[in-house]
């Protein structure tokens, strides 16, 4: 009953722009962390950004220093998840997921283990 599903991604050459998207459904929660994450063939998968439903309002966000500054994330009224890359790097290039806590809450972990739903994943590949 909980989905979460992902699109947008696609190739682009170093310095273009995607926006990805994830449609969520089945949530209860008015606040839950929820976020991106990406994982690049041979790697771990890594945390992106993740903010809190609700709570969301200029600094909410949380995004990792490797991204910070061209990644933006965001959701509307739904709870559906968007993050907004510009600026696209060859290391930028991984599978993207978006992902959610199990429970609700205001607290926000940056670990892959406290996660319990994902999205199947969308993929960004960037050229140099």
């Amino acid at each position: 009953q909980v989905q979460l599903v992902e699109s947008g991604g696609g190739s682009v050459q170093a310095g273009g722009s995607l926006r990805l998207s994830c449609v969520v459904s089945g949530f209860i929660y008015r606040r839950l962390c929820m976020g991106w994450f990406r994982q690049a063939p041979g790697k771990e998968r890594e945390w992106v950004a993740t903010l809190v439903s609700e709570i969301v309002s200029s600094g909410s966000a949380t995004v990792a220093d490797s991204v910070k500054g061209r990644f933006t994330i965001s959701q509307d009224n739904a709870k559906n998840l968007y993050l907004q890359m510009n600026s696209l790097r060859p290391e930028d290039t991984a599978m993207y997921y978006c992902a959610a806590q199990s429970r609700g809450g205001i607290f926000c972990s940056l670990s892959v283990g406290l996660f319990a739903y994902w999205g199947q994943g969308t993929q960004v590949s960037v050229s140099s």
